[in-house]
C-alpha cells in the first residue's frame, strides 16, 4: 500500500485504498506535526487509487493447500509484493495463505499458526512472505489462496472478449503467461483485468523481508 495508507493495513478492508506500493509522499505536517487540512492528495497517488471491491468474490478467503513443507516456525523470509485489480478494484488476498489453523490473529493480522508453507500471507496487504531458496511463481500463490488464474481468468474474473490478464513486474508489462512470473525477492508484481490500473513499480518492504 501507499505509504499514505501502510500503516492501516489492519482496517483495510474498511477503507478506500490504493494498490500497494511506494510513490509520491504525503503531504508534510505543519509546525504542529499535523498535515494541513487542506494540503491536497498528490495527483500521482489519485492515479492509482481504486476502492476494494464489495463481496466475496473480491475478498475471498485462503482456502488451498499448502505449498512446500509446513514447519512449526516461520523462520527467515523473502519479501514479494503482489497486488491483484479486476473491473477496476482491489482483490484482496487475504491474511492466511499458506498457513494451517489453529492460530492467533491481532486486527487482521496473524501473529501465530501451526505451520507455515514455502510461501506465506499474515495480513491483507498484498505481502507475500517466501522462504528463502524456494523456486515459487505466481501459480503457486494462487493456488495456495485457492483462486483460478490464466491468461484469461483472474481469481472469479474472466477477460473480455479479445482481452487477458494483465501482468507488470516492477511496472513493466510480463510477456509471458500470468503463473509464470517468480516470486522473487522485493518483486513487485501487478495482475489484472478490466479497465487499465497504472502499476506500481516498487513497493516499501518492511525491514528484514
Amino acid at each position: 500500500m501507499r505509504n499514505l495508507l501502510r500503516f492501516a493495513a489492519p482496517i483495510i478492508a474498511a477503507a478506500i485504498v490504493t494498490g500497494c506500493g511506494t510513490g509520491p509522499s504525503a503531504p508534510r505536517p505543519d509546525a504542529s506535526g499535523s498535515n494541513p487540512a487542506n494540503a491536497p492528495i498528490p495527483q500521482g497517488l489519485l492515479s492509482q487509487a481504486r476502492p476494494i471491491g464489495a463481496g466475496p468474490d473480491f475478498q475471498p478467503p485462503a482456502t488451498g493447500p499448502v505449498a512446500g513443507s509446513c514447519l512449526p516456525a516461520l523462520g527467515p523470509r523473502d519479501g514479494v509484493h503482489v497486488e491483484v485489480f479486476a473491473g477496476n478494484r482491489v482483490v484482496l488476498l487475504p491474511a492466511g495463505i499458506g498457513t494451517h489453523s489453529p492460530g492467533t490473529s491481532v486486527t487482521g493480522r496473524i501473529t501465530r499458526a501451526s505451520c507455515y508453507g514455502a510461501l506465506v500471507t499474515l495480513d491483507p496487504t498484498g505481502l507475500v512472505l517466501v522462504r528463502p531458496g524456494a523456486s515459487l511463481t505466481v501459480a503457486m500463490l494462487f493456488r495456495s489462496w485457492g483462486q483460478s488464474l490464466s491468461a484469461t481468468r483472474l481469481a472469479s474474473f474472466r477477460a473480455g472478449p479479445g482481452t487477458r490478464v494483465n501482468v507488470f513486474v516492477d511496472g513493466r508489462p510480463w510477456p509471458g503467461a500470468p503463473g509464470a512470473v517468480p516470486l522473487t525477492r522485493h518483486a513487485e508484481i501487478v495482475l489484472e483485468v478490466g479497465p487499465h490500473v497504472p502499476p506500481h513499480s516498487s513497493y516499501a518492504f518492511p525491514p528484514g523481508s
